[in-house]
């Protein structure tokens, strides 16, 4: 039986797919924070290069990938999809389970698709120093790799409580050249004043965002980068979607449900976006469910609504599903998965119906998780994890239907780094909140 579905260098895709061009109803605008009045896009020009800004805002259905970054993802693209007959085989379930693998990448997730891209229309706009936060360490490692390569410097503001808990990609992220700070940091003014109140605030992906952008507005050269939710962060990963369909092809199944973690939502879009413009254009039945953690359930509890990406409130109002831009979520160790609000168009599209979303705790992540990697052998990040235990539960469902189903999702990153956890788990100290 063949379980593995490769594609060739030559076969990385040309453009990356904007979704954008295809929802049925347009995605509603960023605000300005101040005027409440759609953000005009020079007004975005003082945290991100104009390159980058223009494909937040564009409406073409393709935007070409440049030569030089197609160069640097054939270092690990095209990326395997595989069948994982041994995860079925101890559900004992009649569903065939597809996953494409973004873990092979040189950071050890899919969070280099657009970090590559970043780094480069920065350096092309002349760019010399990048500003970010990261959560579990995949974006901030990702970017410091891409930063290095392309030349720039990289300052990175990780979550305190990943920063603690996860220290080798803070390491990873010294490796490749980066100045990583525990967020809330003596960096910042907002930082400061975090800490003046709280000394032992674990942080949030809101917060970390808000001393990212004052650094970058305060420090000459520099610029912010985001690793998740903005429109043009979603078009990169779709080299993602773009490939498991063509992989989907060789593997002569076409799937029933695919699934993706959520936390900002990149992973997810990336591998499903191509696959809801086939739902759009094609009337392709797909069901896509984005899965989360029942701490941070943005899209699951959350509302649809106006709100800032940030705490501090610096940043241009989105329409998302949010638990509010003040929420401090719980010390989970899905690090990557604690963030308040959606990716506006993951929001738009749970609300057109195009996909649908479920919540999981996580020692019943750590769960299936554990049973993966003890029949794959690959240790999954906990992020990725919460796809995995959506796959086992409705494998599962179709064992007790009888009922024979495809099953994809994306694997997008190993946990060699989050080990930790694991242990966690396994003494029996994790606990679900």
């Amino acid at each position: 039986m063949q379980t593995r579905f490769d594609l060739t260098q030559a076969d990385i895709p040309q453009s990356w797919y904007n979704l954008l061009a295809d929802f049925p109803e347009p995605l509603p605008p960023p605000l300005h924070p101040a005027t409440r009045q759609p953000v005009p896009p020079e007004a975005l020009e003082a945290i991100f290069p104009k390159n980058l800004v223009h494909q937040e805002m564009c409406p073409d259905r393709y935007v070409e990938i440049p030569g030089p970054v197609r160069d640097i993802y054939a270092l690990w693209r095209p990326t395997p999809l595989m069948r994982a007959v041994r995860f079925e085989k101890a559900l004992q379930t009649p569903a065939h389970i597809y996953y494409k693998y973004e873990g092979v990448s040189p950071a050890g997730s899919h969070k280099v698709n657009t970090s590559v891209a970043q780094a480069f229309f920065n350096k092309e706009a002349g760019t010399k120093r990048l500003a970010t936060e990261t959560g579990a360490g995949q974006w901030g490692a990702s970017l410091a790799m891409a930063c290095k390569l392309f030349g720039l410097a990289c300052n990175v503001y990780m979550v305190k409580v990943s920063y603690q808990q996860k220290p080798y990609r803070r390491m990873l992220m010294h490796t490749w050249g980066a100045t990583v700070h525990p967020s809330p940091s003596d960096q910042t003014e907002y930082g400061r004043k975090l800490l003046a109140e709280d000394p032992h605030c674990p942080g949030s992906l809101g917060i970390a965002i808000s001393e990212a952008i004052e650094d970058t507005i305060k420090t000459p050269n520099t610029k912010y980068s985001l690793g998740s939710v903005l429109n043009h962060v979603c078009l990169h990963q779709t080299v993602i979607g773009q490939e498991t369909i063509r992989q989907m092809e060789l593997a002569g199944e076409e799937p029933d449900t695919i699934f993706g973690c959520c936390g900002g939502g990149s992973n997810f879009a990336g591998l499903v976006f191509p696959f809801i413009q086939k739902k759009i254009k094609e009337g392709k039945k797909y069901r896509i469910i984005g899965v989360e953690p029942s701490a941070c359930p943005s899209l699951t509890k959350g509302e649809l609504r106006y709100d800032f990406g940030d705490t501090a409130e610096t940043t241009p109002l989105l329409m998302m599903y949010t638990l509010g831009h003040k929420f401090i979520p719980p010390s989970i160790h899905a690090g990557g998965l604690r963030y308040h609000g959606m990716a506006p168009m993951v929001s738009h599209a749970l609300k057109l119906g195009l996909i649908e979303a479920e919540a999981y705790h996580q020692t019943r992540v750590f769960e299936s998780a554990t049973l993966w990697a003890q029949t794959e052998g690959i240790v999954p990040a906990p992020e990725s994890a919460h796809a995995i235990a959506a796959v086992a539960e409705h494998a599962v469902k179709a064992r007790e239907a009888g009922r024979k189903t495809v099953l994809l999702f994306n694997l997008s990153g190993h946990g060699l780094l989050d080990l930790s956890s694991y242990e966690t788990f396994m003494t029996g100290k994790l606990q679900d909140v």
